[in-house]
Parts: structure tokens; C-alpha cells; sequence
């Protein structure tokens, strides 16, 4: 079924709605939608099957081929044409994006993740920076893990900022929430009870064991901490071993920040299961 064309001249509940989407988290939810611009990120939604809801686009304006082609590929999406002037108001680049589009949330449990035979998961307790989180979940793509679960009261996976910082990744990282501690507790004994030598490392900057000390080549979960706070005590407990990242003893920085080194502890993961592989 072809999708309608809805033009949207001044700032009416249309256009208002979309506005929420952007900025008002539990509204996203309750409308089960969010609101994502940029080319990478709508290809990698399209690539890995994820459904649109509508596209949204500036009239008046001429269209590029591969936003022309983008369009009448999603025929069954809802158009809606703005004027130039709230499209520039929607836009979170200083360039206006030439598309936009919703699409609907995916609600993933833990156990609905598809793990290899011997996973890597990235665990994000509670991050309150958009930023970080986007940057995460581009880390945990670049570096093959197998997905990453967020805990506790933290920023909206969904929020527009979160999906763009991704650069595409968003959607094809598979992700999910875990709130509540209990269901964290039991996430890990079903993992230890599948994977022989499932291994939880937290990350900390208070002189652990260094970091290409420990063994990444086992089944494992990493765990990264707020970005003010760290770990909490129930993450902290759940932990086989702590891992730091060594500094230079010249260095007057005692860490990195969460998205540093998240990349840098999957960094070397992927380092040490490659060489493992060529062994």
C-alpha cells in the first residue's frame, strides 16, 4: 500500500509531532518511533531492514538521484513535505539534510541477541552523554562485537543525537536494555551456563591488571562505567577481573573518557582473538 503525501506549511500537530520525536524521550516511546538524518544512517537502516514510517523532505527543493531513488524505494512510507524553512527548523546540522525519516523502534531482549560461538558483548552502565553512547555502539560495529547492552537510568538509545554520533552503526549493532538488576543477575548466569570460560572484565583507571594482560580470546563481556561514576557496586561485584588501561608516567591524564576507551578495550579484544586465529 503506498504511503500518503502530507504537505506541512506552519508549525501544526504534524509538524509539532515530529519536533517531539526529536527532543521529548518519553514521547518517542509512547509514539514508538524516533527520528533519524543522514545518508549513512538511512542506507544502514534500509540495509538492515528496518521499518520506515515516513520521509521527510523540503519542498521546493530539488532532490539528489539517490534521494529521488531512496524515496520510490520506500513507497510505502508517508511523505511529508515541508516548507524550507521548518525543515531547516528540524534538522540538527548546520546544513539542512536533504532527507529525514521515522522509523520504528525494535524492542530487543538480551537473549534475542544472536551470539557467535564465542561472543563479545559490550556492557554500557548507565552513560549520560548522547555522544558517548553513539560512539560506543560505532566501536562495538568496528570491532565486531556481537552487541551491547545498556543498564540503568541512562540517555535515550533512541535519541536523534545517539543515532547520528553512530555514523550508521545504530542499526547494525544489535542492542538492549536491561533496568533491572535482577534481570542483569540473570543474563549473566545464562551466559556462564552456555559458554565454557565466560568471563566479565570491568573497566577501571585505578591500576588494575593491565589490560593486554588479561584474556580477551574466552567468551566475554566487557563492562564500561558511567562516565562520572564508573561502575556501580552491583556491576562492579558481578566482575571476574578489572582491567585498566595503561598511561604514560609522564601523562598528566589519569584515563580516558568512556568512548575512548571502550575503543581501546575492544581494540584489543579484536587483537588478541585475530592473533589467536592465525596461531
Amino acid at each position: 500500500m503506498a504511503g500518503k503525501i502530507i504537505r506541512i506549511r506552519s508549525a501544526n500537530a504534524d509538524f509539532q509531532r515530529l519536533e517531539v520525536l526529536r527532543s521529548n524521550r518519553n514521547k518517542r516511546h509512547r509514539c514508538g518511533e524516533f527520528l533519524v538524518e543522514g545518508v549513512r544512517n538511512l542506507n544502514e537502516a534500509t540495509k538492515n531492514g528496518w521499518k520506515f514510517t515516513a520521509l521527510i523532505y523540503a519542498e521546493g527543493v530539488p532532490l539528489s538521484d539517490w534521494a529521488k531513488s531512496f524515496i520510490k524505494s520506500h513507497g510505502d512510507a508517508d511523505s511529508l513535505v515541508l516548507s524550507p524553512e521548518l525543515m531547516r527548523s528540524l534538522s540538527g546540522k548546520t546544513d539542512t539534510s536533504e532527507l529525514m525519516a521515522t522509523i520504528h523502534m525494535r524492542t530487543t531482549a538480551p537473549s534475542e541477541i544472536k551470539l557467535s560461538e564465542r561472543p563479545l558483548l559490550m556492557l554500557f552502565d548507565r552513560p549520560s552523554n548522547r555522544g558517548n553512547l553513539g560512539s560506543v555502539l560505532r566501536s562495538c560495529d568496528g570491532f565486531g562485537a556481537d552487541g551491547l547492552i545498556v543498564t540503568g537510568h541512562s540517555v535515550d538509545l533512541y535519541d536523534p543525537e545517539v543515532v547520528t554520533a553512530s555514523m550508521g552503526s545504530f542499526f547494525n549493532v544489535p542492542f538492549a536494555r536491561v533496568d533491572e538488576a535482577a534481570a542483569l543477575d540473570a543474563m549473566i548466569a545464562d551466559m556462564r551456563a552456555k559458554y565454557d570460560g565466560f568471563t566479565v572484565v570491568g573497566t577501571t583507571a585505578h591500576n588494575a591488571v593491565v589490560l593486554d594482560e588479561v584474556d580477551f580470546t574466552a567468551p566475554t563481556l566487557l563492562i564500561l562505567g558511567n562516565e562520572t561514576e564508573g561502575m556501580s557496586r552491583h556491576c562492579y561485584d558481578m566482575c571476574d577481573t578489572l582491567a585498566t588501561i595503561p598511561m604514560a608516567p609522564s601523562s598528566c591524564a589519569s584515563s580516558f573518557n568512556a568512548a575512548c576507551a571502550a575503543t581501546v578495550m575492544l581494540y584489543e579484544c579484536a587483537r588478541q582473538r585475530r592473533f589467536a586465529g592465525r596461531k
